[in-house]
């Protein structure tokens, strides 16, 4: 059976898992008017504060997963990776070639997912936490049967949330190294940054919030610039000041090699959880 076209206009979308991935993307959906909450559906089994969380705006929240898939047009995976293969095959039966299948569960490849599921209409999405705020950077691949249609509207869907790339599934265990594990890299860093500021004697709440504002500042001017980061680092650091002082200190203590070590082992991990 043939792929049948899913009307941007008037598609449902539901999700099986109701964590917080699931929120952040289904919050984003609606905040920036791409689907309105009438149109969003999830499941919740036992977690009363789960349903909380949908109903509070708007989404019909089901009491089985069953209902879900009926509802949607759309289906969105996002359980843990440990339970998704029995998840996926206890819905099989529903999951006709009419359904476009989606999934954002970590580590688990889409020849693995359209083999449980029984069609390769599928999309395999990489998205990450800062998805709660509205800046994630997602990462996007097709299956088999899947079409530019649908590579499309599941583009616009996770714009919403942020940045979104089209990549081969390949590269997707480098891509969880840099931008799925790099949020806990950069909440290090703004930690060290503020106990830094605490050290030469700034007040705890001061220190923290120049902190996360300077790195939300400088991630800005990356993007925004154009500029090569390197660049971007010259034009701060004046001759014999405080700034190449401090950069000294830092390629003292091998500050760009433990970062890029951090994201290979990420990486290797990986790939061995796949």
């Amino acid at each position: 059976m043939d792929a049948i076209p899913i009307c941007p206009e008037s598609y449902k979308l539901g999700f099986i898992g109701a964590g917080k991935m699931a929120e952040s993307i289904a919050t984003g959906v609606v905040k920036s008017g791409v689907l309105p909450p009438q149109r969003i559906c999830t499941a919740v089994h036992t977690n009363p504060n789960r349903r909380i969380a949908f109903e509070s705006f708007g989404v019909a929240v089901h009491s089985n997963n069953s209902a879900v898939v009926e509802a949607s047009d759309v289906v969105v995976f996002s359980v843990k990776p440990q339970v998704v293969q029995d998840v996926v095959l206890q819905l099989k039966p529903m999951l006709s070639q009419k359904k476009l299948l989606v999934s954002v569960v970590a580590g688990v490849k889409l020849k693995d997912l359209q083999e449980w599921a029984g069609h390769s209409r599928f999309i395999r999405v990489v998205p990450n936490t800062p998805s709660a705020v509205g800046e994630a950077a997602t990462v996007m691949t097709l299956g088999g049967a899947a079409t530019e249609d649908d590579g499309d509207l599941i583009y616009k869907l996770f714009q919403s949330v942020g940045k979104i790339w089209r990549a081969d599934e390949k590269l997707f265990d480098a891509i969880t190294a840099v931008s799925g594990s790099g949020p806990a890299y950069i909440f290090l860093a703004i930690e060290a940054l503020a106990d830094g500021g605490v050290a030469a004697g700034l007040p705890r709440e001061l220190a923290l919030g120049l902190a996360s504002q300077t790195v939300l500042g400088a991630a800005s001017m990356v993007v925004k610039s154009g500029k090569h980061p390197g660049q971007l680092k010259d034009d701060v650091a004046s001759p014999g000041g405080t700034t190449i002082a401090g950069v000294h200190e830092l390629e003292k203590g091998g500050f760009r090699g433990i970062l890029m070590n951090a994201v290979v082992a990420a990486a290797k991990r990986s790939r061995e959880l796949s």
